[in-house]
């Protein structure tokens, strides 16, 4: 008699179901919520346009400057190659973004000298909190995404991300305004935070260090985190975004009057200022949920 060979078949262990994502956040409308839920619901739901200031349009081109400089080989990365790329990469952002160009409308004609002077001025104080010929960055300008919640698609853009040979995560943001004061300090590192979170839920690393680069003041504000505080942190986040579904499903973004009220875009509809918000969007409970306010990416440096 012979033998058959039996074969047991095992079946193939399933694959994680991947998580149902209804709804994305990034650090900048998230911060929106938290400062004034009508600004929140302006820009992430009536989405009403914006002008781009003089502030953000040097933030943007001081971001792109500095971006470009780590492409020079690190004996090239001086000030004087720093100062050459304002121009062209003006003249760059201005060919992708031709709205760029009115800005200087009504401005004296030597406005556009003068920005790009600022601008110029702003990468001194880059040079001085930093020497760019000591550093080999891991990713510079790299959109990083995480979900929380099972359902929550938390994402924004890294100015830049330096990675040290034992691993260590160093997370750096550049900033073209003043050095806040304590008051406003929180809301800076809010943002950085919220790439922490990221990085930890994607890369099972809490960064060592979150850097503020101040490059008006040429100050540097440097902040640590830990596991427990990114625990904290993500159901801070939850909750934020629970609270904007409430508002959404009540139609319900009170103003909350503050000193940035300065520099809000919308004082003529908002109520606090005697205005009228437009009527609620139709659609906005079945926009795209992965539409995180803008049609496109908030440019670096236009939210500062």
């Amino acid at each position: 008699m012979t033998a058959e060979s039996v074969t047991t078949s095992q079946p193939s262990p399933a694959a994680p179901t991947p998580p149902t994502v209804r709804a994305s956040l990034s650090p900048s409308r998230a911060a929106d919520f938290k400062t004034c839920p009508l600004l929140y619901r302006f820009r992430s739901i009536d989405r009403l346009p914006e002008r781009t200031t003089i502030e953000q349009a040097r933030g943007t081109l001081v971001h792109a400057v500095l971006e470009r400089l780590f492409d020079l080989p690190a004996t090239g990365r001086t000030p004087e190659a720093a100062g050459d790329l304002v121009a062209p990469q003006w003249d760059r952002l201005v060919t992708e973004q031709p709205e760029l160009a009115g800005i200087f409308d009504g401005a004296e004609p030597a406005g556009p000298v003068e920005f790009l002077r600022s601008a110029a001025g702003l990468l001194q104080g880059y040079f001085a909190v930093e020497d760019p010929t000591r550093l080999e960055p891991a990713e510079r300008e790299s959109l990083i995404s995480a979900v929380v919640d099972e359902e929550l698609l938390i994402r924004g853009y890294l100015d830049r991300l330096d990675v040290a040979p034992d691993g260590a995560l160093r997370v750096v943001d550049y900033k073209t305004g003043g050095a806040p004061r304590e008051a406003f300090e929180a809301r800076a590192l809010f943002q950085l935070k919220f790439y922490a979170l990221v990085l930890w839920r994607t890369r099972g690393v809490v960064p060592r260090v979150l850097r503020l680069l101040y490059l008006r003041d040429a100050e540097v504000l440097d902040y640590t985190p830990d596991a427990d505080e990114l625990v904290r942190f993500e159901r801070t986040v939850v909750a934020l975004w629970r609270a904007i579904e409430q508002a959404t499903a009540r139609q319900d973004f009170r103003p909350r009057p503050s000193r940035l009220c300065d520099w809000c875009s919308h004082q003529a509809l908002c109520p606090s200022f005697g205005g009228t918000p437009p009527p609620f969007p139709v659609a906005a409970a079945s926009a795209d949920p992965l539409r995180d306010s803008r049609s496109t990416p908030v440019t670096p440096g236009a939210d500062e």
